[in-house]
């Protein structure tokens, strides 16, 4: 596994132009960071992935183009799917989007390599419409604790999975639930970035939670690689 840790500054990878219809998440540094932490991860030539919370594709794409045998893009929008479709194509690249939750994730794995950019911003009230792709309940994890404890039932035996969320969110929660689940899990990689406008409009809440300090306008994300046995 390799480390990576960087400051508050953009990152230096290429971004790929992508369709991206009204309504889909918009490929933001987490993606990019964790595209990085793919490329890094040493993925053998040929391997089943695994691009859950696909929106654009943008991950499902960089595994296909590093040599990846299969993609499957999973995501909930249909605006989402018919991008990852549109952007699979024109490069043409192996990614098969699927409309699901993660339990259809898991019923078509498992595989080599699972990518995961979930939503991870706490939110005082259920997520709706465009925001689903980024609101995640008053602790963030509405999407993260269940990605933790299915983790098993989506990566193979010697598989493993890379997972991307800001520590507003818990990392070590994170850590502690994949742990439990039987997968060795650690943070891989690391960066700080100013905070987006979805976090900024969102300051006072995350200061009242206590979830961030009085005048914190920066986050760190983190990339965890957890390991199936």
């Amino acid at each position: 596994m390799t480390a990576i840790t960087s400051s508050a500054r953009p990152l230096a990878q290429a971004r790929p132009w992508l369709l991206r219809p009204p309504g889909v998440y918009r490929p933001q540094d987490d993606t990019w960071f964790l595209a990085t932490a793919l490329r890094a991860s040493g993925m053998a030539p040929g391997a089943k992935v695994l691009d859950l919370c696909t929106g654009t594709g943008a991950l499902a794409l960089t595994a296909a183009a590093s040599g990846a045998g299969s993609v499957t893009a999973v995501d909930i929008s249909r605006r989402a799917l018919a991008a990852v479709w549109a952007n699979a194509r024109l490069r043409r690249l192996p990614v098969r989007p699927v409309r699901g939750s993660l339990a259809e994730a898991a019923h078509r794995g498992p595989y080599d390599v699972v990518l995961a950019n979930p939503p991870y911003v706490p939110c005082p009230i259920p997520a709706s419409g465009a925001a689903r792709a980024w609101d995640a309940g008053p602790d963030g994890r509405v999407v993260l604790s269940p990605v933790c404890a299915e983790a098993p039932s989506l990566v193979a035996p010697g598989g493993y999975l890379l997972l991307v969320h800001s520590t507003v969110a818990g990392v070590d929660q994170s850590l502690d639930e994949l742990r439990a689940a039987g997968m060795t899990a650690a943070v891989v990689a690391s960066r700080f970035i100013p905070f987006g406008p979805v976090m900024r409009k969102r300051a006072e809440f995350l200061e009242a939670a206590g979830l961030i300090t009085a005048g914190q306008r920066l986050e760190e994300l983190v990339v965890i690689r957890a390991d199936r046995p």
